[in-house]
């Protein structure tokens, strides 16, 4: 089992920087996508940003191009996401997710997810 962690969610005025962590614990792994989502109430959850765990590949929502960065530290399981220039609209409750692309499972099997830490950007 995978328990993921997040932390760095705050307030912040527009224009700021905030950087958010994911740690893992648990079950070593070494495949997958590790990244975030994010989701306001009443709205579905949003992806924001991944990195392919054994590549370092990454992948950025068109919304967060340029703005935010994601990268990892693969001795500490952890991810991390830069988010600069914040923006008002990138208020949310940010999720961490671990799926670790395992074939023929279902996803509770293979994908986890963080409890969520509040961004609020105010103008």
């Amino acid at each position: 089992q995978v328990q993921l962690v997040e932390s760095g969610g705050g307030l912040v005025q527009a224009g700021e920087s905030l950087r958010l962590s994911c740690a893992a614990s648990g079950r070593p792994f070494n495949r997958g996508h590790m990244g975030w989502y994010r989701q306001v109430p009443g709205k579905e959850r949003e992806f924001v940003a991944n990195i392919q765990w054994s590549t370092g590949n990454t992948s950025h929502a068109d919304s967060v191009k340029g703005r935010f960065s994601i990268s990892k530290d693969g001795a500490k399981k952890t991810v991390y996401l830069q988010m600069n220039n914040l923006k008002p609209e990138d208020t949310a409750i940010y999720y961490c997710n671990l799926d670790l692309d395992t074939p023929f499972m279902t996803t509770s099997q293979r994908q986890f997810w963080g409890r969520g830490t509040q961004v609020t950007v105010f103008s």
